[in-house]
């Protein structure tokens, strides 16, 4: 079940990409009105550098983070199977 769910996974990630690519330029167009400035451009400061990297990696993160969540839940409820096994209880030593 595990070669399913990597290819279902494989598939939505894709989709996640360009959802994620897209939200970040919906919330870079609230910020500025031009394109965020790409680390090479000297014209652009480092503050605004600094900060299209940190939102873009954020966005990026939190799309991936909701896509693969809802990937496990959907694999989950159409196979019955989580993708993931759960983890074994440690017993603790006294």
């Amino acid at each position: 079940m595990r070669i399913f769910y990597k290819l279902f996974a494989r598939i939505t990630g894709t989709f996640a990409g360009r959802i994620g690519k897209s939200a970040f330029k919906s919330v870079w167009a609230t910020i500025d009105d031009e394109d965020p400035p790409k680390p090479t451009r000297l014209d652009a400061s480092l503050s605004k550098v600094v900060a299209g990297a940190v939102l873009e990696a954020a966005t990026m993160a939190a799309v991936t983070a909701v896509v693969e969540r809802a990937t496990a839940s959907t694999f989950s409820y159409l196979f019955g199977v989580s993708p993931e096994p759960k983890p074994k209880d440690k017993k603790q030593k006294d």
